[in-house]
């Protein structure tokens, strides 16, 4: 069962990722990147976690993309053979912004460091 879990979780990664960059016609969601999709045991949730890489404001850009939920899952239920598309929900992936700010944190300790033991 996990097998198959991860092969629908892959197949609509893949599929929403194409229609977010192909088919979707609003400049305000920008480029987005789907970094992890997860779905409920009985395929009926799918939450999809999404990057918008150099926006100045990516929870506008991810009001903008929920808006879109309904084309998506309409356009997904196409692509996919299934029986039941699941609903789709949009979150924001901050784990490339948590990233950065650990680095900036951990050059400044350790630049601190070197001042003391200099």
């Amino acid at each position: 069962m996990a097998d198959r879990t991860q092969r629908i979780q892959s197949i609509i990664a893949k599929n929403v990722t194409e229609i977010i960059q192909f088919e979707l016609k609003n400049p305000r969601i920008g480029f987005c990147t789907v970094s992890e999709v997860w779905v409920s045991s009985d395929f009926s949730y799918a939450r999809v976690y999404v990057s918008f890489l150099g926006a100045k404001y990516p929870k506008q850009n991810l009001e903008e993309l929920n808006k879109t939920r309904g084309y998506v899952r309409s356009s997904l239920a196409k692509k996919l053979d299934i029986r039941k598309t699941p609903e789709i929900s949009f979150y924001l992936d901050e784990t490339y912004e948590k990233a950065n700010r650990l680095d900036e944190v951990l050059k400044k300790e350790q630049e601190d460091l070197d001042k003391i033991l200099k």
